[in-house]
């Protein structure tokens, strides 16, 4: 993938609205109701910090989104003042800096629920079903035709 710059700007000139509508927001944060119920849950992975589930040209894994998720993630993105997001050439998730994630408290379900083996696995796909099906009931009623991967998914919101 070669190193792409989207801005935010471009989204007002593509007629894209900048304001969410009441039911939208609802809807995300229905997807951090998720995430927080997700948290609540026993996990039997824990996350070390190595960054190498970050790194999709390496892993060849890359986390598939929701239409709510990456909507909750690019608000997570733009609310510290950013406008742009890169894909860097390496194939690393764009969220990635210094080694750190610098979208953490808005990072999607696969991030939350995949982990290196080092860190204990992927958490089993039947523990988090439930959670799943309610992100894809939310991503029909935001108009999305069900996940895809994260970068094509950002790349939605950031044109």
């Amino acid at each position: 993938m070669a190193d792409k710059n989207f801005s935010a700007s471009n989204a007002k000139r593509s007629g894209k609205p900048s304001r969410l509508d009441a039911a939208t927001l609802t809807l995300l944060d229905e997807v951090r109701g998720i995430y927080q119920e997700l948290a609540s849950r026993p996990s039997h992975g824990n996350c070390i910090g190595r960054a190498d589930c970050c790194r999709f040209g390496l892993t060849g894994k890359t986390p598939y989104l929701t239409r709510g998720e990456a909507m909750v993630a690019a608000q997570g993105w733009k609310s510290r003042g950013r406008k742009n997001l890169e894909l860097p050439a390496d194939r690393s998730c764009p969220f990635l800096k210094v080694n750190r994630c610098q979208n953490y408290e808005a990072r999607p379900f696969g991030c939350r629920t995949h982990f290196c083996d080092a860190a204990g696995g992927p958490t089993p796909r039947g523990e988090v079903r439930d959670l799943i099906q309610k992100l894809e009931d939310i991503d029909r009623k935001l108009g999305g035709h069900g996940a895809c991967n994260l970068p094509a998914a950002l790349q939605t919101l950031f044109p």
